[in-house]
């Protein structure tokens, strides 16, 4: 019996590499990733249109969708649906839930972009994308990825949250702790010689030992 030849598996994107380039039609017109260059984006996917738990995450998306457009941050959704379903589900939503979608819908019924961003778990299903979220930075980037479960609304707290700790980090070249919000103190990258080990005792951090410093920015802005 001959076996067919098995294709290697496509690899994931990568934290710090290039998000995978996309052109793809959506409810907003035709859009391509660098359409979005110069901005943070928030690319995710969700299962299917009509369905309650992806309209509840549709409504908080949109309420939080002022707070990141004043971080520089643009919402980009997607699903395997036709643009004519995201089109008419966007439309229901407005018309019974009261909540208008002002972010564009990616109608990826060739599967092209959940492919190169690994939004299909067969195990979960085969037909729909799971509830992925990319965040790309205005270079273009990969810098944060969040997959959830088919059954399992995302929490835009914690979203709004990474936006707010990645860009803290990059205009301050700190680490955020565990459960940090904006206004908390912030880790101090740890000495790499022994020499600034010595030296980070008394530069006036808030220092538990050498590797451990925190510092409040309110100090410094």
């Amino acid at each position: 019996m001959c076996c067919t030849e098995q294709q290697p598996p496509r690899a994931l994107p990568r934290l710090g590499e290039p998000a995978p380039p996309f052109e793809a039609v959506t409810t907003h017109g035709v859009l391509r990733l660098e359409d979005y260059k110069g901005s943070w984006l928030i690319l995710f996917s969700h299962p299917a249109d009509f369905t309650p738990v992806c309209t509840t995450e549709f409504m908080a998306f949109a309420q939080i969708y002022p707070e990141l457009q004043k971080r520089n941050v643009e919402l980009l959704g997607l699903s395997i649906d036709s643009v004519y379903s995201h089109i008419a589900w966007v439309r229901n939503i407005e018309e019974k839930m009261g909540v208008k979608i002002p972010f564009p819908v990616i109608a990826d019924i060739n599967k092209e972009v959940a492919t190169a961003y690994g939004m299909i778990m067969p195990g979960e299903s085969r037909t729909e994308t799971s509830r992925c979220v990319f965040i790309i930075d205005p270079n273009g980037l990969v810098r944060a990825m969040i997959y959830y479960p088919l059954t399992t609304g995302r929490n835009m707290d914690e979203i709004l949250r990474l936006i707010e700790a990645l860009q803290t980090t990059d205009k301050h070249k700190v680490g955020t702790p565990a459960n940090w919000r904006p206004g908390d103190r912030v880790i101090v990258p740890p000495p790499a010689t022994q020499e600034a080990a010595e030296e980070r005792l008394e530069e006036g951090y808030q220092c538990k030992d050498w590797y451990f410093c925190q510092k409040d920015l309110k100090v410094e802005e």
